[in-house]
C-alpha cells in the first residue's frame, strides 16, 4: 500500500496556527507525569517526539532533567515552548521530521505523536524508535484504546495490534488501561513502558487481546 504523506509539516503548521489542536490538554498528561515524578536519575537523555507545546518537556525541564530533546516538524508549537522556558537551549528544540534523527537516547516519551501518524507508518516508527533508543532504552507513554480508524488524526488502535507491532523489537514490560488518565480520555488510554530488545534478540511477548 502507498504510504500517504499529506500529513506533513504544512499541515500541522496549519492546525497550530487556526487552533485545530483538540489533542492539547494544556499541561502535563497525568499519567507521564507521575512516570516522570519516579525518575530517580536526572542526567539520563530524553526525547519526546512530535513534541507539540511540549507541557512534558517543560515539567522535566523545570524539574532538573537538563538532557531533554524535543523534535516537531511544525515549528509553531516549539517557539511556543522557548517562550515559556527561555532557558530550554536551543539546540535540544529540533525542528525537523523525526524520521531523520539520528541521536540515541535512554527514554523516549510517547504523547499523542504515534495516533497522529497514518497508520502505514507505523512499522517505521517501531523501527525508527528501536533504533533511537540506546542498548537499554526505553519508551513509555500512552496509546489510544479505541478502533481503528482510516480518517484521522487521531488514529486508533488496540492492546492486541500495539503488542503486534512491537513484540519483535521490545519486550513489553506493561501495557495496560491507564487508571490516571485526565476525565475527557479516561476509559481510553493504554499506558506502556517497553524496554529495547538487543538486536537478535528473538524471545517474544505471548499475544493476547
Amino acid at each position: 500500500m502507498k504510504k500517504k504523506n499529506n500529513l506533513n509539516g504544512s499541515y500541522w503548521e496549519n492546525r497550530y496556527k487556526m487552533e485545530q489542536t483538540g489533542w492539547d490538554i494544556g499541561l502535563p498528561s497525568t499519567p507521564i507525569k507521575t512516570y516522570i515524578d519516579q525518575l530517580k536519575d536526572k542526567t539520563i537523555s530524553i526525547l519526546i517526539p512530535g513534541a507539540g507545546n511540549s507541557y512534558e518537556a517543560e515539567y522535566l525541564w523545570l524539574n532538573g532533567f537538563k538532557n531533554v530533546c524535543v523534535v516537531d516538524i511544525a515549528k509553531r508549537p516549539l517557539d511556543n515552548l522557548k517562550k515559556r522556558t527561555p532557558n530550554f537551549p536551543s539546540d535540544q528544540i529540533l525542528h525537523q521530521d523525526f524520521f531523520t534523527l539520528n541521536n540515541a537516547f535512554d527514554l523516549i516519551i510517547e504523547q499523542t505523536f504515534f495516533c497522529a501518524l497514518h497508520p502505514n507508518y507505523r512499522k517505521d516508527y517501531v523501527d525508527k524508535m528501536h533504533e533511537l533508543l540506546k542498548p537499554t532504552g526505553k519508551v513509555t507513554g500512552l496509546f489510544f484504546n479505541f478502533e481503528l480508524s482510516e480518517f484521522g488524526p487521531p488514529f486508533g488502535g488496540n492492546k492486541k495490534e500495539y503488542l503486534s507491532l512491537f513484540n519483535k523489537k521490545f519486550n513489553i514490560d506493561i501495557l495496560e488501561p491507564s487508571i490516571n488518565s485526565i476525565k475527557q480520555r479516561k476509559g481510553k488510554e493504554l499506558f506502556f513502558i517497553f524496554e529495547k530488545k538487543p538486536n537478535g534478540t528473538n524471545k517474544e511477548y505471548n499475544i493476547k487481546s
